[in-house]
């Protein structure tokens, strides 16, 4: 039984994957359709066949580098398996698609919580994808949990961003502190030093850092968040837990950029991609893993606080190729 199988069987009397399939469906709807396209299109496997299955995966947002390389591996097992026909090409896609993803690894989506108090997960990320929102609702979540959860609003530039973060707060319930009461200084670092403070004092669970999002002057971001993290580490040696990195579905190709970038500024651990329901190109994941090699941890599959989903790679792909015959 073929992996897609294998996941129909899995997953169809389950409801609770109706997030995926929901935020998956403008993909679903390009994507999956253009795959089934070439094999009305096509006779047989030719090298038009395949020139063909490029534009369309390139087209998912899946990437030219990632695709050739993709498209090889596929190549190499149909010769392999000496597959002539078109019949099971889809499913095999599916399969070389989901192994490209694993790639032989164990595969954590989880936040990596620390052994003793207080879990630090920082936040980075450029102005617009999301980062504050996606903060909220997973505090909100860890609260369900029951967790006593700090938020540090470490961005100390954008305008309004303290004012959403507290916002924020106040919708998960949870706490907040932006050093305004307790000092004036506006440095981020100072702000985050005095949050961890407090969070070693009041016993909090998990805090999660706010930080800018500015990408204009590597150097100078470079720079900012070196500091940052040489100030969390005077106060909790071992943290951060997490450096999160979140990029907006909807940005395609430049969201890889944006990945690429942070990797070379700072050690990330995952990613968390917002808007997934708001794109037709949902392959951004793929190209994501395969390009900047750091594992997607969350996705944002909504606008309400739920729809922050830990990112499972079964529902994923049972999301977009669930209708595929």
């Amino acid at each position: 039984m073929s992996l897609l199988n294998n996941l129909r069987e899995k997953f169809k009397k389950n409801t609770k994957n109706d997030l995926y399939n929901e935020a998956l469906s403008k993909t679903r709807d390009t994507f999956v359709n253009k795959l089934v396209g070439l094999t009305k299109k096509h006779n047989k496997i030719t090298d038009d066949y395949f020139e063909d299955l490029e534009e369309v995966l390139i087209g998912a947002d899946i990437g030219i580098k990632v695709v050739i390389s993709f498209v090889d591996q596929l190549k190499k097992r149909i010769k392999e398996e000496n597959i002539t026909n078109l019949d099971n090409i889809n499913e095999i896609i599916v399969d070389e698609l989901f192994i490209m993803y694993v790639d032989n690894s164990v595969l954590t989506n989880k936040i990596n919580y620390s052994s003793t108090n207080p879990t630090v997960v920082l936040f980075i990320g450029v102005n617009g994808v999301g980062k504050t929102t996606t903060i909220g609702k997973l505090a909100s979540q860890q609260k369900e949990l029951g967790k006593k959860v700090l938020l540090i609003a470490g961005d100390t530039f954008r305008a309004g961003a303290r004012e959403q973060l507290e916002e924020w707060s106040k919708k998960a319930g949870v706490f907040y502190f932006d050093g305004v009461n307790e000092n004036k200084n506006s440095d981020p670092a100072s702000v985050i030093y005095d949050g961890l403070i407090k969070s070693r004092k009041e016993n909090f669970d998990l805090v999660l850092i706010d930080t800018a999002g500015r990408l204009q002057n590597k150097i100078n971001l470079m720079n900012e968040l070196a500091k940052i993290n040489k100030v969390i580490k005077t106060i909790i040696p071992d943290a951060p837990h997490e450096t999160l990195l979140v990029l907006d579905a909807t940005t395609g190709q430049n969201g890889i950029s944006q990945a690429k970038n942070f990797k070379e500024i700072t050690s990330v651990t995952g990613i968390v991609l917002t808007k997934l329901d708001g794109t037709a190109k949902g392959g951004i994941i793929l190209a994501i893993r395969e390009e900047v090699g750091i594992p997607v941890k969350y996705v944002g599959l909504g606008e309400k606080i739920t729809d922050l989903q830990i990112f499972d790679i079964e529902k994923y792909i049972y999301g977009l190729f669930k209708e595929m015959r």
